[in-house]
């Protein structure tokens, strides 16, 4: 009896705790409505075609701050919705369309990096979620940071 009451307030406890973190409320309700509604109307899904999925911010002194820009088309035939984008690390910080992208549009991905306490070959990855086929879609920052003493 006292093993069953315990689980009982284990489990409780978990569920509490993992509702405190609720993802949910970070999504944009009216992209998730377009997505539904689209994939209703067609089997078909949205379709990014990136310019460059990889930018080389080449040689760096640490503590500098630089950004870039991934331009990309929907070829798809239906609205691409991009829920989220999340880099590999806290120093890169990826902004990204919130509205649907129509078909033959296109946008970009703005994605800056912070070099503060790097030092050596960078390689971040900022992975969005989609609605495209694969669900995941990937952009990619690299840079070489010194520093500063390291370039007298």
């Amino acid at each position: 009896m006292r093993k069953t009451i315990l689980s009982a307030l284990i489990v409780g406890a978990s569920v509490m705790v993992s509702c405190n973190n609720d993802a949910s409320s970070k999504v944009k309700v009216e992209n998730v409505e377009v997505s539904k509604s689209e994939a209703g109307k067609s089997k078909e899904v949205a379709v990014m075609v990136f310019e460059k999925t990889e930018h080389d911010f080449g040689d760096m002194i640490q503590g500098d701050v630089v950004e870039t820009t991934f331009k990309f088309k929907n070829t798809g035939k239906t609205a691409l919705v991009i829920t989220n984008a999340r880099a590999s690390c806290g120093c890169t910080v990826p902004k990204y369309p919130e509205k649907p992208i129509q078909p033959g549009e296109e946008a970009e991905i703005e994605v800056k990096f912070n070099s503060r306490g790097k030092k050596g070959n960078q390689n971040k990855r900022v992975t969005l979620t989609t609605n495209t086929k694969a669900g995941k879609e990937y952009v990619r920052v690299l840079a070489n940071v010194a520093l500063k003493e390291d370039k007298k």
